[in-house]
């Protein structure tokens, strides 16, 4: 064998089964077959792997873990949590079918409802969730999805998921919730009667800010019609992003216990703070947790970008869920494609500020923000 074929087909030792303690990272595009018969098997259902795009263990394993973690039959790992969005939506609606969804979505899932389905020939109306009657008096006859979130994005309403699962089923309807700010370790949406539990998992299940992944986890058969739509759209998760995404998840429980627990004492704590005109925090949730985001809005005599100015080693970022604190300003970044008279219809004004709250230690935290609104004042 000359060298030139040689460095291309030495003899791989590596065939036999290796018991790795952790999955590897299967960073192939596609997958070897032994003869046309094997080939074949693969489309009749007997193989595991073809193309990366198609299936990889390492996407594989990321969406049966949130499935689990959720308590549902299955899961599927996407590009990012938009493309897991689109592909539940596309795995229920097509061309002249109806969505009913929340109108407190978090911005970018607003613009794929309202700007890029319609263009496919879906029809959306937003209501206020908040109301059942309205989302009641929103379903026509071609509506097929009821759309919302578990905690809203920015002001952190908690949603009736029994009521959405009991008038989606009244109506032979699919519900869809994005379960991201919760995470699997404060709520469950499928347990409690949802069709559909959608992740970005670029937050807190990756939860280091070091890659853009999404899950949706349901049952097998919608799950398995969102798969074809992730295939077939090219919205395949990168193994290697998958891989980190495994590794992060590990530390869910510690992460989410820790940043909740500081968030709820940031969030009382700003609560006396004169210069904020409003803490929305979700302390309904009592026992099931409270989340880790602490949103405010300052009062009007407060300099809001000299606040952002003083925020020292907090980060200015327009994502969230990191272990470090960072914030955000939903109305120039996660929420601007909403219509204006929408943002104050919601409440999302200037002055309103997103805290993702991280693992430091909650004094410092509070510190660290009240300085910055000592600087704001003007």
């Amino acid at each position: 064998m000359n060298f030139e074929t040689a460095v291309l087909h030495k003899k791989n030792k590596t065939e036999r089964t290796i018991k790795s303690k952790v999955t590897p990272i299967y960073q192939t595009s596609a997958f070897a077959f032994n003869d046309l018969d094997e080939l074949e098997g693969f489309y009749q259902g007997n193989g595991n792997y073809l193309y990366s795009r198609v299936g990889n263990p390492n996407t594989d394993e990321l969406g049966d873990l949130i499935a689990g973690l959720e308590g549902a039959p299955a899961g599927v790992a996407a590009s990012s949590g938009l493309s897991a969005i689109l592909a539940g939506v596309l795995a229920v609606v097509k061309s002249g079918d109806h969505i009913v969804a929340a109108d407190d979505l978090y911005g970018g899932s607003f613009h794929l409802i309202k700007e890029e389905l319609t263009q496919l020939g879906i029809e959306v109306t937003v209501v206020s969730f908040s109301d059942m009657e309205k989302v009641k008096e929103a379903i026509r006859d071609n509506t097929k999805l009821l759309y919302s979130e578990s905690i809203t994005n920015p002001l952190l309403r908690v949603e009736n998921l029994e009521d959405v699962a009991c008038l989606a089923k009244k109506h032979n309807l699919i519900s869809l919730i994005d379960n991201t700010f919760a995470t699997p370790y404060h709520c469950q949406p499928y347990l409690k009667g949802i069709d559909l539990v959608v992740h970005s998992a670029t937050k807190y299940i990756g939860g280091h800010s070091d890659i853009t992944a999404g899950v949706l986890v349901g049952d097998e058969a919608l799950i398995g019609k969102a798969r074809g739509k992730i295939v077939n759209l090219g919205a395949n998760l990168s193994p290697f992003e998958a891989w980190l995404t495994c590794r992060g998840a590990k530390t869910l429980a510690l992460r989410m216990k820790q940043q909740s627990s500081n968030a709820k004492r940031v969030a009382e704590a700003l609560k006396v703070n004169q210069d904020i005109k409003k803490v929305y925090y979700p302390f309904e949730l009592g026992d099931a947790g409270y989340g880790a985001i602490v949103t405010i809005e300052l009062a009007d005599r407060i300099n809001v970008n000299e606040f952002f100015k003083g925020l020292g080693w907090v980060k200015i970022v327009p994502t969230l869920a990191g272990v470090e604190t960072s914030v955000s300003h939903p109305l120039t970044t996660s929420h601007r494609a909403l219509p204006p008279e929408t943002s104050r219809e919601l409440g999302i004004t200037s002055h309103v500020v997103r805290i993702s709250i991280g693992i430091e230690h909650a004094e410092d935290l509070i510190a660290q923000i009240n300085q910055a609104i000592n600087q704001g004042f003007v």
